[in-house]
């Protein structure tokens, strides 16, 4: 007589099991998917090289991991983030589809000008005065990446304001920089590159 109610019993536990253990996994996928997106969006996020421009630092197809903790707390502090001098960067640039690009990029480039720098462009070389530096000094001679770029084409002459930043290919024949679309805007930038992961026999650090 009681094998019935206890079926029914036993049928009904094991629906409440199910439903808890299919809320519970539907809850782990829910938080996965919010870290995901707060890693992406807050702390670094994978890139692939698209181009020539940062040759021969990075090739294309080159895989990259971009820090953006950086930003993210200049964000929360309300201050710009200003990167130093000869680090990479990936920044959003916008109005590209005048130089027959997609109008708005995530390109990366090297910090070649800081907030405040005179910058002249001219002899196939750029040079950087400021109050550190009244008579000037060539930053690709002075930093180690430096040593095997080629001829800087164009003629410049800007001073850049409290919040702009010049940035340049490190194959400056074939690469569309601030020579080209000017200086960028700090709130423009996305990250610093901080690795290269693949191809695994080129793992580097930067």
């Amino acid at each position: 007589m009681d094998k019935k109610p206890q079926s029914e019993e036993n049928k009904k536990n094991f629906q409440k099991s199910s439903l808890k253990d299919a809320l519970s996994i539907i809850g782990v996928l829910v938080l996965a998917f919010l870290f995901a997106l707060f890693i992406i969006n807050f702390v670094f996020r994978s890139y692939q090289v698209d181009g020539p421009s940062m040759e021969n630092t990075l090739q294309n197809n080159d895989k990259l991991i971009v820090w953006k903790v950086p930003r993210t707390w200049a964000d929360i502090t309300g201050h710009p983030y200003i990167p130093k001098r000869g680090d990479i960067i990936v920044f959003k640039e916008s109005g590209l589809a005048q130089f027959g690009q997609t109008n708005t990029k995530d390109l990366i480039k090297r910090v070649i000008g800081l907030p405040g720098d005179k910058l002249v462009l001219a002899n196939g070389k750029y040079m950087i005065y400021n109050k550190k530096h009244p008579k000037g000094f060539d930053p690709d001679e002075t930093l180690p990446y430096g040593k095997h770029i080629p001829y800087t084409s164009g003629h410049e002459t800007i001073t850049l304001g409290p919040n702009q930043i010049f940035v340049s290919g490190d194959n400056r024949p074939d690469s569309l920089d601030s020579r080209y679309f000017g200086p960028i805007n700090a709130n423009q930038i996305i990250g610093q590159l901080i690795l290269r992961f693949y191809p695994l026999n080129k793992i580097e650090v930067f």
